[in-house]
């Protein structure tokens, strides 16, 4: 029994060897997993709060905001076909080829910046004094200045 797929057939009563290349996708898988435990230990809360620090008499705890981001991919294929490589005995054979392969990757990245810093007096108050990102200011102020001006020259533009 066969299945039409464009022009290949492909037996379907013939058993078909898997490669060892293609069961090597358990232990891309495994890497996968590790990647994924160790990205998000580094995103954990222990992370964001830092060690407190006595200053005279007032202790201050640094905070930080974390933003963690991974993507994994692993595939693998296999498949026969018509034989198309001469000086393959196999193929000569049987008049068919066989090949497959497997593969992945992956990717990740951790971003951290101080965000404020908790100051708590000895008499138990507290104070959270923010930490002025001045880049991050400057970038905001471009970019909404880009748009307002954009939409300004749209304005104009069906006015006339």
């Amino acid at each position: 029994m066969t299945e039409e797929m464009g022009n290949l057939e492909m037996p379907r009563d013939k058993e078909i060897e898997i490669p060892d290349e293609i069961s090597s996708a358990e232990e891309a898988m495994a890497a996968v997993e590790e990647t994924m435990a160790s990205l998000l230990d580094v995103a954990s809360v222990d992370r964001v709060y830092g060690a407190p620090v006595r200053h005279g008499d007032t202790v201050v705890i640094p905070t930080a905001e974390l933003l963690a981001v991974g993507g994994f991919g692993v595939g693998y294929g296999y498949g026969s076909g018509p034989a198309r490589q001469e000086g393959n005995s196999e193929a000569a054979s049987t008049g068919e080829s066989h090949g497959g392969g497997a593969g992945g990757g992956g990717g990740g990245r951790v971003f951290a910046r101080p965000v404020a810093v908790i100051a708590v007096s000895p008499e138990g108050n507290v104070r959270i004094e923010p930490v002025a990102d001045a880049t991050k200011i400057a970038l905001a102020a471009i970019t909404a200045g880009g748009f307002m001006i954009a939409t300004l020259l749209s304005l104009f533009k069906y006015k006339k």
